[in-house]
């Protein structure tokens, strides 16, 4: 596909919406939408303060204990409430991290043990977007965009500390500084359109570099001519129990190959499908038993994660009196490609299985003892298998 025959396909994709969503009703019901989507007043807000104690107590590269932080500060606007601009709505986000790093140095592991490293300390940006429906179904959002907020998301999958649960890892390490996703994100335009009360169907076109690769941490927007875009589609199926969605991306853009050869290629691409069901207890997100599985793939010419396997369940109530404490368990396995094997020497995957439990002390207090036990951390032979405790203290609504 040629970047022209992109365009035009994508621009033939947004043009129909319009059209698509007035003859529709109603938007699927039973699921949330996105990650950050938020109600109760013209403007709400939101801070959060999330702190991980975690140690490698055994195996992987090295012992020792680390200290990673997150700050999120949210504000969400309903334009129409507010200004009169119906059906638009408006969310900025900021974000703040102290940097530590773990996983590269201690456990060793390719997936990422805490899910708030990221080994740069910043005051970022993150989100900064302006939604508008379009009819009684649709709508297209621009601005600076986490992919991960509507894309290859889970409610279960973010009970637990491992990177890969939140984003499938096929998906976070493609492109030359990974898509739009935390803990840096691009220019986005995000089309979506409701075919029934049931089934949702969302794409979106990127900047492929998020960020400015000189300024690591620094907010930047930043459109070299050589970035490209990422294109990534998805369609789902949301019930009151169940989401079932399959995604594919692309990259519109020349990227290194994993060969050795100093060259760079069209074609880097890949595709996932998860399912999600409530199995015991009330509606989604409420007291009993849940969990997932996913599956994804990536072009081995150009990522390290050829396939990735992963899911887990969660019980929500867990004791008398307690209905809102959970208690998980997953799994999660990269299956390194040919290539990337060749040139790091590794071996040919890396499992992760984590056990975590999350207790509601208050309504701005969780505290959630973590155990992870890594197998092959990031696939290499002359590494031990390592065993990750941690404690997650999250403070704010």
């Amino acid at each position: 596909m040629t970047r022209w025959q992109a365009g035009r396909w994508w621009a033939v994709t947004f043009a129909l919406v319009p059209g698509i969503a007035a003859a529709q009703n109603q938007r699927p019901t039973g699921y949330p939408r996105a990650a950050n989507e938020r109600s109760g007043g013209p403007v709400t807000t939101s801070a959060v303060y999330t702190a991980d104690t975690i140690a490698n107590v055994a195996g992987g590269r090295a012992r020792g204990v680390r200290y990673l932080d997150n700050l999120d500060l949210q504000v969400a606007v309903d334009a129409e409430a507010l200004l009169g601009w119906r059906g638009a709505r408006a969310f900025g986000y900021v974000i703040y991290n102290n940097g530590t790093r773990f996983s590269p140095v201690l456990s060793g592991d390719f997936q990422v043990a805490s899910n708030i490293e990221t080994g740069v300390p910043a005051t970022r940006l993150f989100e900064a977007w302006v939604e508008q429906d379009i009819g009684r179904a649709g709508s297209v959002k621009a601005g600076l965009y986490n992919l991960n907020a509507e894309f290859d998301t889970t409610i279960a999958g973010s009970l637990f500390l491992l990177s890969s649960h939140g984003i499938g890892p096929d998906i976070a390490q493609s492109g030359r500084r990974g898509p739009s996703i935390f803990p840096v994100t691009s220019l986005a335009v995000r089309g979506e359109v409701a075919l029934d009360d049931r089934w949702l169907v969302r794409a979106a076109v990127l900047d492929a570099v998020p960020g400015d690769p000189t300024r690591p941490a620094a907010t930047a927007i930043r459109l070299g001519r050589r970035d490209g875009a990422l294109i990534i589609a998805e369609l789902a199926r949301l019930g009151p129990r169940t989401k079932l969605a399959v995604g594919s991306w692309r990259y519109i853009a020349r990227l290194p190959r994993l060969t050795g050869a100093a060259r760079e290629e069209d074609g880097n691409r890949g595709a996932y499908a998860l399912v999600e069901r409530q199995l015991t207890g009330a509606d989604r997100g409420g007291q009993g038993v849940g969990g997932w599985l996913r599956y994804g793939f990536a072009d081995r010419r150009y990522n390290a994660a050829a396939h990735y396997v992963g899911g887990g369940v969660v019980r929500t109530g867990t004791l008398p009196g307690r209905p809102a404490d959970q208690i998980g368990l997953s799994a999660a396995m990269v299956a390194f490609g040919p290539h990337y094997r060749r040139v790091e020497r590794v071996g040919p995957h890396e499992t992760v299985v984590e056990l975590t439990y999350r207790l509601v002390a208050r309504r701005w207090l969780n505290v959630q003892p973590d155990l992870q036990w890594i197998v092959h951390p990031g696939g290499r032979r002359d590494v031990g298998n390592a065993w990750v405790a941690a404690l997650r203290v999250k403070i704010g609504r």
